[in-house]
Protein backbone atom coordinates (compact mmCIF):
# COMPACT_ATOMS: atom_id res chain seq x y z
CA UNK A 1 0.00 0.00 0.00
CA UNK A 2 1.16 3.56 -0.67
CA UNK A 3 2.81 4.86 2.49
CA UNK A 4 0.95 8.17 2.26
CA UNK A 5 -2.38 6.41 2.17
CA UNK A 6 -1.32 3.93 4.84
CA UNK A 7 -0.31 6.75 7.18
CA UNK A 8 -3.84 8.14 7.05
CA UNK A 9 -5.42 4.92 8.28
CA UNK A 10 -4.49 5.55 11.93
CA UNK A 11 -5.52 3.52 14.93
CA UNK A 12 -9.25 4.12 15.00
CA UNK A 13 -11.34 1.61 13.04
CA UNK A 14 -13.15 2.86 9.99
CA UNK A 15 -16.81 3.64 10.38
CA UNK A 16 -17.30 1.97 6.99
CA UNK A 17 -15.12 -0.03 4.64
CA UNK A 18 -16.18 -0.62 1.04
CA UNK A 19 -14.48 -3.76 -0.23
CA UNK A 20 -13.27 -4.80 -3.66
CA UNK A 21 -14.74 -2.00 -5.71
CA UNK A 22 -13.57 -0.46 -8.95
CA UNK A 23 -13.09 3.10 -7.80
CA UNK A 24 -12.94 6.01 -10.25
CA UNK A 25 -10.77 8.75 -8.78
CA UNK A 26 -8.91 11.62 -10.47
CA UNK A 27 -9.78 10.22 -13.90
CA UNK A 28 -8.21 6.84 -13.16
CA UNK A 29 -9.46 3.50 -11.89
CA UNK A 30 -8.25 1.97 -8.64
CA UNK A 31 -9.36 -1.54 -7.71
CA UNK A 32 -9.48 -2.07 -3.99
CA UNK A 33 -11.00 -0.85 -0.75
CA UNK A 34 -12.17 2.48 0.54
CA UNK A 35 -12.26 3.46 4.22
CA UNK A 36 -14.55 6.10 5.71
CA UNK A 37 -14.13 7.86 9.03
CA UNK A 38 -16.17 10.75 10.44
CA UNK A 39 -18.06 11.15 7.19
CA UNK A 40 -14.95 11.61 5.06
CA UNK A 41 -12.81 9.37 2.90
CA UNK A 42 -9.86 8.33 5.06
CA UNK A 43 -8.12 5.70 2.95
CA UNK A 44 -8.04 4.17 -0.53
CA UNK A 45 -6.03 1.02 -1.07
CA UNK A 46 -5.88 -2.75 -0.91
CA UNK A 47 -6.81 -4.95 2.05
CA UNK A 48 -7.90 -2.20 4.40
CA UNK A 49 -8.82 -3.12 7.98
CA UNK A 50 -12.44 -3.98 8.72
CA UNK A 51 -14.82 -1.16 9.48
CA UNK A 52 -17.66 -1.03 11.92
CA UNK A 53 -19.67 -1.84 8.82
CA UNK A 54 -18.34 -3.47 5.65
CA UNK A 55 -20.02 -3.23 2.25
CA UNK A 56 -19.07 -5.68 -0.49
CA UNK A 57 -18.60 -3.89 -3.82
CA UNK A 58 -16.70 -6.68 -5.56
CA UNK A 59 -16.79 -6.15 -9.33
CA UNK A 60 -18.93 -3.02 -9.08
CA UNK A 61 -18.10 0.56 -9.94
CA UNK A 62 -17.73 2.93 -6.98
CA UNK A 63 -18.26 6.49 -8.17
CA UNK A 64 -18.66 9.91 -6.55
CA UNK A 65 -22.19 10.79 -5.53
CA UNK A 66 -23.97 12.79 -8.18
CA UNK A 67 -24.38 16.56 -8.04
CA UNK A 68 -27.49 17.87 -9.74
CA UNK A 69 -26.66 21.50 -10.29
CA UNK A 70 -29.91 22.57 -11.97
CA UNK A 71 -33.17 21.64 -10.28
CA UNK A 72 -36.24 23.49 -9.08
CA UNK A 73 -37.40 22.41 -5.62
CA UNK A 74 -40.25 23.86 -3.57
CA UNK A 75 -40.04 26.88 -5.87
CA UNK A 76 -42.85 29.18 -6.92
CA UNK A 77 -42.76 29.92 -10.64
CA UNK A 78 -43.17 33.27 -12.30
CA UNK A 79 -46.75 32.16 -13.03
CA UNK A 80 -47.31 31.77 -9.26
CA UNK A 81 -47.41 27.97 -9.21
CA UNK A 82 -45.52 25.89 -6.65
CA UNK A 83 -43.39 22.91 -7.68
CA UNK A 84 -44.80 19.47 -6.91
CA UNK A 85 -41.68 18.43 -4.98
CA UNK A 86 -40.68 19.91 -1.64
CA UNK A 87 -37.19 19.55 -0.20
CA UNK A 88 -38.04 16.19 1.35
CA UNK A 89 -39.57 14.41 -1.63
CA UNK A 90 -37.02 15.89 -4.02
CA UNK A 91 -33.99 14.85 -1.99
CA UNK A 92 -35.35 11.37 -1.29
CA UNK A 93 -35.92 10.96 -5.02
CA UNK A 94 -32.43 12.24 -5.75
CA UNK A 95 -30.83 9.78 -3.31
CA UNK A 96 -32.58 6.79 -4.88
CA UNK A 97 -31.12 7.85 -8.24
CA UNK A 98 -27.54 8.31 -7.01
CA UNK A 99 -27.49 12.06 -6.38
CA UNK A 100 -26.06 13.17 -3.01
CA UNK A 101 -25.93 16.95 -3.47
CA UNK A 102 -28.38 19.26 -5.17
CA UNK A 103 -27.94 22.89 -6.14
CA UNK A 104 -31.51 24.16 -6.57
CA UNK A 105 -32.60 27.75 -7.04
CA UNK A 106 -33.58 30.32 -4.49
CA UNK A 107 -35.88 32.33 -6.72
CA UNK A 108 -36.25 36.06 -6.35
CA UNK A 109 -39.39 37.62 -7.76
CA UNK A 110 -39.40 41.31 -8.45
CA UNK A 111 -41.13 42.35 -5.26
CA UNK A 112 -38.74 40.35 -3.03
CA UNK A 113 -35.37 41.23 -1.53
CA UNK A 114 -32.43 38.84 -1.78
CA UNK A 115 -32.05 38.36 2.02
CA UNK A 116 -35.76 37.54 2.26
CA UNK A 117 -35.47 34.96 -0.53
CA UNK A 118 -32.39 33.24 0.89
CA UNK A 119 -33.80 33.09 4.42
CA UNK A 120 -37.00 31.47 3.15
CA UNK A 121 -35.32 28.79 1.03
CA UNK A 122 -32.65 28.10 3.65
CA UNK A 123 -35.27 27.47 6.31
CA UNK A 124 -37.29 25.06 4.16
CA UNK A 125 -34.23 23.11 3.02
CA UNK A 126 -32.80 22.86 6.55
CA UNK A 127 -36.09 21.40 7.83
CA UNK A 128 -36.56 18.77 5.11
CA UNK A 129 -33.46 17.92 3.05
CA UNK A 130 -32.21 14.33 3.23
CA UNK A 131 -29.06 15.07 1.18
CA UNK A 132 -26.67 18.02 1.07
CA UNK A 133 -27.52 21.16 -0.82
CA UNK A 134 -26.38 24.59 -1.90
CA UNK A 135 -28.20 27.31 -3.78
CA UNK A 136 -28.04 29.34 -6.93
CA UNK A 137 -29.84 32.67 -6.74
CA UNK A 138 -32.38 33.53 -9.45
CA UNK A 139 -32.13 37.26 -9.91
CA UNK A 140 -35.18 39.14 -11.18
CA UNK A 141 -34.64 42.59 -9.68
CA UNK A 142 -31.06 43.84 -9.87
CA UNK A 143 -31.79 47.24 -8.34
CA UNK A 144 -29.20 49.42 -6.62
CA UNK A 145 -29.60 47.83 -3.18
CA UNK A 146 -29.34 44.35 -4.65
CA UNK A 147 -26.19 45.10 -6.62
CA UNK A 148 -24.42 47.20 -4.01
CA UNK A 149 -25.28 45.34 -0.80
CA UNK A 150 -27.37 42.20 -1.04
CA UNK A 151 -25.52 40.27 -3.74
CA UNK A 152 -22.02 40.89 -2.33
CA UNK A 153 -23.26 39.65 1.05
CA UNK A 154 -24.86 36.54 -0.49
CA UNK A 155 -21.68 35.73 -2.40
CA UNK A 156 -19.61 36.03 0.79
CA UNK A 157 -22.07 33.63 2.45
CA UNK A 158 -21.51 30.94 -0.17
CA UNK A 159 -24.08 31.70 -2.89
CA UNK A 160 -21.60 32.20 -5.73
CA UNK A 161 -23.78 31.49 -8.76
CA UNK A 162 -26.50 33.76 -10.11
CA UNK A 163 -29.13 32.77 -12.66
CA UNK A 164 -30.72 35.28 -14.99
CA UNK A 165 -33.43 34.96 -17.63
CA UNK A 166 -33.55 36.48 -21.09
CA UNK A 167 -37.17 35.34 -21.45
CA UNK A 168 -40.44 35.17 -19.43
CA UNK A 169 -42.03 38.58 -18.96
CA UNK A 170 -42.07 38.36 -15.17
CA UNK A 171 -38.42 37.29 -14.87
CA UNK A 172 -36.36 38.52 -17.81
CA UNK A 173 -33.65 41.15 -17.58
CA UNK A 174 -32.85 43.71 -20.23
CA UNK A 175 -29.38 43.69 -21.77
CA UNK A 176 -28.31 46.71 -19.70
CA UNK A 177 -29.33 44.86 -16.52
CA UNK A 178 -27.46 41.77 -17.68
CA UNK A 179 -24.33 43.87 -18.11
CA UNK A 180 -24.75 45.22 -14.58
CA UNK A 181 -25.05 41.68 -13.18
CA UNK A 182 -22.05 40.46 -15.19
CA UNK A 183 -19.97 43.37 -13.92
CA UNK A 184 -20.99 42.60 -10.34
CA UNK A 185 -20.09 38.94 -10.85
CA UNK A 186 -16.66 39.92 -12.13
CA UNK A 187 -16.02 42.20 -9.16
CA UNK A 188 -17.28 39.80 -6.48
CA UNK A 189 -16.22 36.41 -7.85
CA UNK A 190 -19.50 34.83 -8.93
CA UNK A 191 -20.63 32.86 -11.98
CA UNK A 192 -23.64 33.98 -14.01
CA UNK A 193 -25.93 31.29 -15.42
CA UNK A 194 -28.15 32.30 -18.32
CA UNK A 195 -31.44 30.95 -19.64
CA UNK A 196 -30.93 32.10 -23.21
CA UNK A 197 -34.04 32.50 -25.37
CA UNK A 198 -35.17 35.59 -27.25
CA UNK A 199 -38.40 36.59 -25.55
CA UNK A 200 -39.71 38.78 -28.36
CA UNK A 201 -39.18 36.10 -31.02
CA UNK A 202 -41.17 33.63 -28.92
CA UNK A 203 -43.96 36.13 -28.18
CA UNK A 204 -44.22 37.11 -31.84
CA UNK A 205 -44.51 33.54 -33.11
CA UNK A 206 -46.82 32.48 -30.28
CA UNK A 207 -49.27 35.30 -30.92
CA UNK A 208 -49.55 34.42 -34.59
CA UNK A 209 -50.11 30.77 -33.76
CA UNK A 210 -52.83 31.65 -31.24
CA UNK A 211 -54.50 34.03 -33.70
CA UNK A 212 -54.76 31.14 -36.17
CA UNK A 213 -56.21 28.75 -33.60
CA UNK A 214 -53.04 26.71 -33.12
CA UNK A 215 -53.14 26.17 -29.36
CA UNK A 216 -52.17 22.50 -28.85
CA UNK A 217 -49.07 21.62 -26.79
CA UNK A 218 -47.09 20.70 -29.92
CA UNK A 219 -47.08 24.37 -30.91
CA UNK A 220 -44.96 25.16 -27.86
CA UNK A 221 -42.06 23.74 -29.86
CA UNK A 222 -42.97 25.86 -32.85
CA UNK A 223 -43.15 29.08 -30.81
CA UNK A 224 -39.79 28.36 -29.21
CA UNK A 225 -38.00 28.28 -32.54
CA UNK A 226 -34.35 27.13 -32.30
CA UNK A 227 -33.30 30.57 -33.54
CA UNK A 228 -34.67 32.11 -30.33
CA UNK A 229 -32.16 30.11 -28.31
CA UNK A 230 -29.30 30.60 -30.74
CA UNK A 231 -29.69 34.39 -30.98
CA UNK A 232 -29.95 34.82 -27.22
CA UNK A 233 -26.95 32.57 -26.59
CA UNK A 234 -24.86 34.59 -29.04
CA UNK A 235 -25.97 37.83 -27.40
CA UNK A 236 -25.26 36.55 -23.87
CA UNK A 237 -21.77 35.46 -24.90
CA UNK A 238 -21.14 38.87 -26.49
CA UNK A 239 -22.24 40.68 -23.33
CA UNK A 240 -19.97 38.49 -21.21
CA UNK A 241 -17.04 39.08 -23.55
CA UNK A 242 -17.59 42.83 -23.29
CA UNK A 243 -17.33 42.64 -19.49
CA UNK A 244 -14.58 40.00 -19.72
CA UNK A 245 -16.27 37.55 -17.39
CA UNK A 246 -17.19 33.85 -17.77
CA UNK A 247 -20.77 32.67 -18.01
CA UNK A 248 -22.64 29.38 -18.20
CA UNK A 249 -25.49 28.71 -20.61
CA UNK A 250 -28.01 26.39 -19.00
CA UNK A 251 -30.12 23.61 -20.57
CA UNK A 252 -28.69 23.98 -24.08
CA UNK A 253 -31.09 22.29 -26.49
CA UNK A 254 -30.31 23.23 -30.09
CA UNK A 255 -27.61 22.13 -32.48
CA UNK A 256 -27.09 25.65 -33.82
CA UNK A 257 -26.62 26.90 -30.27
CA UNK A 258 -24.01 24.22 -29.72
CA UNK A 259 -22.11 25.54 -32.72
CA UNK A 260 -22.27 29.12 -31.40
CA UNK A 261 -20.79 27.92 -28.12
CA UNK A 262 -18.14 25.86 -29.89
CA UNK A 263 -17.05 28.83 -32.00
CA UNK A 264 -16.88 31.06 -28.93
CA UNK A 265 -14.83 28.49 -27.01
CA UNK A 266 -12.49 28.10 -29.99
CA UNK A 267 -11.93 31.87 -29.98
CA UNK A 268 -11.03 31.72 -26.29
CA UNK A 269 -14.28 32.93 -24.73
CA UNK A 270 -14.88 31.72 -21.18
CA UNK A 271 -18.26 30.17 -21.84
CA UNK A 272 -19.47 26.98 -20.18
CA UNK A 273 -22.52 24.97 -21.14
CA UNK A 274 -24.97 22.54 -19.60
CA UNK A 275 -27.40 20.09 -21.16
CA UNK A 276 -30.08 17.81 -19.79
CA UNK A 277 -31.73 14.39 -20.33
CA UNK A 278 -34.72 15.79 -22.23
CA UNK A 279 -32.43 16.83 -25.08
CA UNK A 280 -31.04 13.30 -25.39
CA UNK A 281 -34.17 11.21 -24.88
CA UNK A 282 -37.18 13.29 -25.98
CA UNK A 283 -38.05 14.88 -29.32
CA UNK A 284 -40.59 17.39 -30.58
CA UNK A 285 -42.93 14.46 -31.24
CA UNK A 286 -43.26 14.00 -27.48
CA UNK A 287 -45.06 17.35 -27.43
CA UNK A 288 -47.62 15.80 -29.73
CA UNK A 289 -48.09 14.75 -33.34
CA UNK A 290 -51.71 15.88 -33.38
CA UNK A 291 -53.81 18.46 -31.53
CA UNK A 292 -54.37 16.31 -28.44
CA UNK A 293 -53.34 17.58 -25.00
CA UNK A 294 -51.24 14.52 -24.16
CA UNK A 295 -47.99 16.28 -25.02
CA UNK A 296 -48.50 18.87 -22.26
CA UNK A 297 -46.53 16.65 -19.91
CA UNK A 298 -43.37 17.24 -21.99
CA UNK A 299 -43.68 21.02 -22.30
CA UNK A 300 -40.38 22.55 -21.19
CA UNK A 301 -38.22 25.43 -22.36
CA UNK A 302 -36.28 25.22 -24.53
CA UNK A 303 -38.27 22.31 -25.96
CA UNK A 304 -36.71 19.07 -27.24
CA UNK A 305 -35.93 18.97 -30.97
CA UNK A 306 -35.32 15.96 -33.23
CA UNK A 307 -33.14 12.83 -33.39
CA UNK A 308 -30.38 14.58 -35.34
CA UNK A 309 -30.23 17.25 -32.67
CA UNK A 310 -29.86 14.57 -30.00
CA UNK A 311 -26.67 13.39 -31.69
CA UNK A 312 -25.27 16.93 -31.62
CA UNK A 313 -25.84 17.03 -27.85
CA UNK A 314 -24.20 13.61 -27.42
CA UNK A 315 -21.17 14.85 -29.38
CA UNK A 316 -20.93 17.89 -27.12
CA UNK A 317 -21.06 15.74 -24.00
CA UNK A 318 -18.40 13.45 -25.40
CA UNK A 319 -15.91 16.05 -26.63
CA UNK A 320 -16.00 18.40 -23.66
CA UNK A 321 -18.16 21.25 -24.96
CA UNK A 322 -20.54 20.62 -22.05
CA UNK A 323 -19.17 20.92 -18.53
CA UNK A 324 -22.21 19.69 -16.61
CA UNK A 325 -25.19 17.41 -17.17
CA UNK A 326 -28.14 18.37 -15.00
CA UNK A 327 -31.78 17.33 -14.75
CA UNK A 328 -33.50 20.74 -14.89
CA UNK A 329 -35.99 18.99 -12.62
CA UNK A 330 -39.07 21.23 -12.70
CA UNK A 331 -41.83 19.00 -11.34
CA UNK A 332 -45.41 19.73 -12.39
CA UNK A 333 -48.12 17.14 -11.97
CA UNK A 334 -50.44 16.37 -14.86
CA UNK A 335 -53.44 16.98 -12.62
CA UNK A 336 -53.97 18.93 -9.43
CA UNK A 337 -52.78 22.35 -8.20
CA UNK A 338 -49.88 23.71 -10.20
CA UNK A 339 -50.29 20.95 -12.75
CA UNK A 340 -50.37 20.83 -16.50
CA UNK A 341 -54.16 21.41 -16.40
CA UNK A 342 -54.47 24.84 -14.74
CA UNK A 343 -57.79 25.01 -12.90
CA UNK A 344 -58.51 21.54 -14.28
CA UNK A 345 -58.61 22.79 -17.87
CA UNK A 346 -56.80 22.17 -21.11
CA UNK A 347 -55.21 25.51 -21.93
CA UNK A 348 -53.34 27.02 -24.86
CA UNK A 349 -49.69 26.00 -25.07
CA UNK A 350 -48.32 29.31 -23.77
CA UNK A 351 -50.29 28.88 -20.51
CA UNK A 352 -49.14 25.30 -19.82
CA UNK A 353 -46.77 25.27 -16.82
CA UNK A 354 -43.23 24.61 -17.99
CA UNK A 355 -41.10 21.77 -16.71
CA UNK A 356 -40.66 18.05 -16.40
CA UNK A 357 -39.36 15.82 -13.58
CA UNK A 358 -35.97 14.14 -13.79
CA UNK A 359 -33.98 14.19 -10.53
CA UNK A 360 -34.14 10.46 -9.91
CA UNK A 361 -33.62 9.29 -13.48
CA UNK A 362 -30.81 11.68 -14.57
CA UNK A 363 -27.84 9.48 -13.67
CA UNK A 364 -29.30 6.04 -14.52
CA UNK A 365 -30.31 7.34 -17.95
CA UNK A 366 -26.87 8.73 -18.74
CA UNK A 367 -25.10 5.66 -17.36
CA UNK A 368 -27.30 3.27 -19.33
CA UNK A 369 -27.47 5.14 -22.63
CA UNK A 370 -24.06 6.79 -22.42
CA UNK A 371 -21.60 4.51 -20.65
CA UNK A 372 -23.09 1.10 -21.32
CA UNK A 373 -23.77 1.86 -24.99
CA UNK A 374 -20.29 3.27 -25.58
CA UNK A 375 -21.29 6.87 -26.26
CA UNK A 376 -19.20 8.28 -23.40
CA UNK A 377 -16.54 6.85 -21.11
CA UNK A 378 -17.11 6.13 -17.43
CA UNK A 379 -14.62 8.88 -16.60
CA UNK A 380 -16.66 11.34 -18.71
CA UNK A 381 -19.82 10.24 -16.88
CA UNK A 382 -18.18 11.09 -13.55
CA UNK A 383 -16.96 14.41 -14.90
CA UNK A 384 -20.39 15.45 -16.21
CA UNK A 385 -22.49 14.32 -13.25
CA UNK A 386 -20.21 15.00 -10.26
CA UNK A 387 -16.72 16.44 -10.71
CA UNK A 388 -17.65 19.03 -13.34
CA UNK A 389 -20.53 20.52 -11.34
CA UNK A 390 -18.44 20.52 -8.15
CA UNK A 391 -15.59 22.40 -9.79
CA UNK A 392 -17.83 24.74 -11.74
CA UNK A 393 -19.77 25.84 -8.68
CA UNK A 394 -16.95 25.96 -6.14
CA UNK A 395 -17.60 22.91 -3.94
CA UNK A 396 -14.71 20.70 -5.13
CA UNK A 397 -12.89 18.70 -3.76
CA UNK A 398 -15.20 18.35 -0.77
CA UNK A 399 -17.82 17.19 -3.25
CA UNK A 400 -17.58 15.46 -6.61
CA UNK A 401 -14.38 13.50 -5.98
CA UNK A 402 -13.16 10.31 -4.39
CA UNK A 403 -10.01 11.45 -2.63
CA UNK A 404 -8.59 11.60 0.88
CA UNK A 405 -10.49 14.17 2.93
CA UNK A 406 -13.48 14.48 0.61
CA UNK A 407 -16.98 13.85 1.90
CA UNK A 408 -17.77 10.15 1.55
CA UNK A 409 -20.60 10.75 -0.91
CA UNK A 410 -20.51 7.55 -2.92
CA UNK A 411 -22.60 5.46 -5.27
CA UNK A 412 -22.06 1.74 -5.90
CA UNK A 413 -23.62 0.89 -9.25
CA UNK A 414 -25.48 -2.28 -10.09
CA UNK A 415 -25.53 -3.13 -13.79
CA UNK A 416 -28.86 -4.85 -14.32
CA UNK A 417 -31.81 -4.49 -16.65
CA UNK A 418 -34.88 -2.62 -15.49
CA UNK A 419 -37.70 -0.51 -16.86
CA UNK A 420 -38.53 3.01 -15.75
CA UNK A 421 -41.97 3.09 -14.15
CA UNK A 422 -43.31 6.15 -12.41
CA UNK A 423 -44.87 3.88 -9.83
CA UNK A 424 -41.34 2.90 -8.73
CA UNK A 425 -39.99 6.46 -8.49
CA UNK A 426 -40.01 8.60 -5.38
CA UNK A 427 -40.81 12.13 -6.53
CA UNK A 428 -44.19 13.74 -5.84
CA UNK A 429 -45.15 13.79 -9.53
CA UNK A 430 -47.80 11.64 -11.19
CA UNK A 431 -45.75 10.82 -14.30
CA UNK A 432 -42.28 10.55 -15.76
CA UNK A 433 -41.56 11.50 -19.38
CA UNK A 434 -39.29 8.46 -19.55
CA UNK A 435 -41.98 5.88 -18.72
CA UNK A 436 -41.15 2.50 -20.24
CA UNK A 437 -37.52 3.23 -21.13
CA UNK A 438 -35.19 0.29 -20.63
CA UNK A 439 -32.16 0.85 -18.40
CA UNK A 440 -29.03 -1.17 -17.84
CA UNK A 441 -28.02 0.16 -14.41
CA UNK A 442 -29.28 1.62 -11.16
CA UNK A 443 -27.53 2.49 -7.88
CA UNK A 444 -27.17 -0.44 -5.51
CA UNK A 445 -26.01 1.83 -2.68
CA UNK A 446 -26.08 5.59 -2.21
CA UNK A 447 -24.02 6.98 0.66
CA UNK A 448 -23.99 10.51 2.06
CA UNK A 449 -20.97 11.31 4.20
CA UNK A 450 -20.51 7.59 4.80
CA UNK A 451 -24.12 6.93 5.83
CA UNK A 452 -26.14 4.54 3.68
CA UNK A 453 -29.17 6.33 2.26
CA UNK A 454 -30.23 3.70 -0.26
CA UNK A 455 -29.26 0.04 -0.06
CA UNK A 456 -31.35 -1.39 -2.87
CA UNK A 457 -34.46 -1.83 -0.79
CA UNK A 458 -35.09 1.24 1.35
CA UNK A 459 -34.13 4.87 1.82
CA UNK A 460 -33.19 5.40 5.44
CA UNK A 461 -32.23 9.08 5.52
CA UNK A 462 -34.16 11.25 8.01
CA UNK A 463 -35.45 14.72 7.30
CA UNK A 464 -33.03 17.58 8.01
CA UNK A 465 -29.86 15.49 7.80
CA UNK A 466 -28.83 17.40 4.69
CA UNK A 467 -26.32 20.18 5.23
CA UNK A 468 -25.91 23.49 3.47
CA UNK A 469 -22.68 23.51 1.45
CA UNK A 470 -21.33 27.02 1.08
CA UNK A 471 -19.77 27.44 -2.34
CA UNK A 472 -16.37 28.96 -2.90
CA UNK A 473 -15.07 30.75 -5.95
CA UNK A 474 -16.16 28.96 -9.17
CA UNK A 475 -13.21 27.23 -10.82
CA UNK A 476 -13.51 29.03 -14.15
CA UNK A 477 -12.90 32.39 -12.49
CA UNK A 478 -9.33 33.69 -12.14
CA UNK A 479 -7.87 33.84 -8.61
CA UNK A 480 -9.25 36.77 -6.67
CA UNK A 481 -5.97 38.70 -6.68
CA UNK A 482 -5.79 38.48 -10.49
CA UNK A 483 -9.44 39.39 -10.98
CA UNK A 484 -8.88 42.54 -8.96
CA UNK A 485 -5.80 43.53 -10.96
Amino acid sequence: MDTTIASLIGEEPFDLTIRGGRIVTDGRVVEGDLGVRDGRIAAIGGSLPPGRRDVDATGRWVLPGGIDSHCHVEQRSGMGMMCADDFYSATVSAAFGGTTTILPFAAQHREMSVPEVLADYSRRAAEKAVIDYGFHLILANPDDATLSTDLPAAIRDGITSLKVYMTYDRMKLEDYQLLEVLALARAEGALVMVHAENNDMIRWIAQRLIDRGHTAPKFHGVAHDPLAETEAAYRAIALARLVDVPLLLVHVAGGDTVEVIRQAQTLGANVLAESCPQYLFLTAEDLGIDDSYHGAKCVCSPPPRDKANQEVIWNGLRDGLFTVFSSDHAPCKIDGPGGKHPNGEEVAFRHIPNGIPGLETRMPLLYSEGVLKGRISLEKFVELTATGPAKTYGIHPRKGAICIGADADLVIWDERELTIRNSALHHAVDYTPYEGMQLGAWPAFTLLRGEVLWDGSACVGPRNQGRFIAAGRPSILPPAHLAAA
